[in-house]
């Protein structure tokens, strides 16, 4: 999800090489994605709130990442532009309460705790390959509840053919909103269908237990057929809407980062490929693997985009 744009953002910071190069992830090159197929539910211990949440359906049959990989290497702009910094700065932020404010094209909007969300909507784990645009993917056994059981209960109108999101802004805490690096606060956006799509998720947590700060807590999205920055993290605010919104990557740089985001081998972004992804926590030399189109879900996503121009609409 790193770009340049007009911003100052070092090319530097595109890829951390820390990450790839460091002892331990030789060590670890005998156990990466690429080397093993498992079952659901296998490979991660589960200890915590939601240890016992049923495995619900899609979930992807691959070897998860480990634990610590995925909670210490983000992309969180709202705090750093580093990938690790957030760990520790998100640190600060206040999760409880939490309240999502519903508006637009709905009949039933309001302001909703996040306690009466979880009551309507049982949880359930998800594991789901995830990929990022500067190539590195991982597989999350995500806590959570399909997005589309959620929305229905608003009750979106005739006219509702799209779904805006929009993160927390509290630039005192959230200190990366001092920066211009993109315009605040965060917007994301799906396609009503694709928002009412099985594979879309609501998450609350990961690996049996809350989720962490700085993966987006308390409340995000998950699409795990687009690249990660469509997955936007805490969400305070759902609209309904009859016109496609303007979102936080698009507005900054439209040639490279379309509304769509659907993960496409096929189509390159302007300054690097993306045929190829590199499998966080694995070794440079052994944990790369060609990019699925759809990320692997094009047998229940495919459809969505039937006769549209992928390389236009990407």
């Amino acid at each position: 999800m790193l770009i340049k744009t007009q911003s100052n953002i070092l090319s530097s910071e595109i890829t951390d090489k820390a990450v790839f190069e460091s002892r331990r992830e030789f060590i670890k090159a005998a156990t990466v994605l690429s080397a093993g197929i498992m079952l659901p539910g296998q490979g991660h211990a589960e200890t915590g709130k939601y240890a016992n949440v049923p495995v619900g359906p899609y979930s992807a049959k691959l070897q998860v990442t480990d634990r610590n990989d995925v909670a210490g290497y983000t992309n969180y702009y709202e705090f750093s532009t580093n990938k690790q910094d957030s760990t520790v700065l998100a640190k600060a932020l206040k999760t409880k309460p939490w309240s999502v404010e519903v508006v637009g094209e709905v009949e039933k909007p309001g302001v909703y705790n996040l306690e009466d969300i979880l009551k309507d909507n049982p949880v359930q784990e998800r594991i789901y390959r995830f990929r990022c645009v500067e190539a590195w993917s991982m597989v999350v056994p995500w806590i959570g509840f399909p997005l589309g059981d959620m929305l229905k209960r608003f009750n979106p109108t005739s006219k509702a053919k799209f779904v805006e999101f929009t993160t927390l802004y509290n630039p005192e805490v959230m200190v990366g909103q001092r920066s211009d690096v993109l315009g605040w606060p965060y917007v994301e956006g799906l396609r009503i269908d694709e928002a009412m799509h099985p594979l879309t998720m609501m998450v609350t947590g990961m690996y049996g237990d809350d989720l962490p700060n700085q993966n987006g807590a308390p409340l995000r999205l998950i699409v795990p057929w687009k690249y990660g920055f469509k997955s936007i993290k805490a969400i305070v605010k759902i609209r309904f809407l009859e016109t496609m919104p303007e979102t936080a990557w698009h507005r900054s740089a439209p040639n490279e980062y379309g509304f769509y985001a659907n993960v496409n081998p096929e189509v390159p972004h302007p300054r690097w490929s993306q045929s190829r992804e590199r499998v966080l926590g694995g070794s440079i030399f052994t944990a790369k693997r060609d990019t699925e189109k759809f990320n692997g879900y094009g047998a229940e996503v495919a459809a969505l985009y039937s006769g549209m121009d992928l390389s236009k609409y990407f």
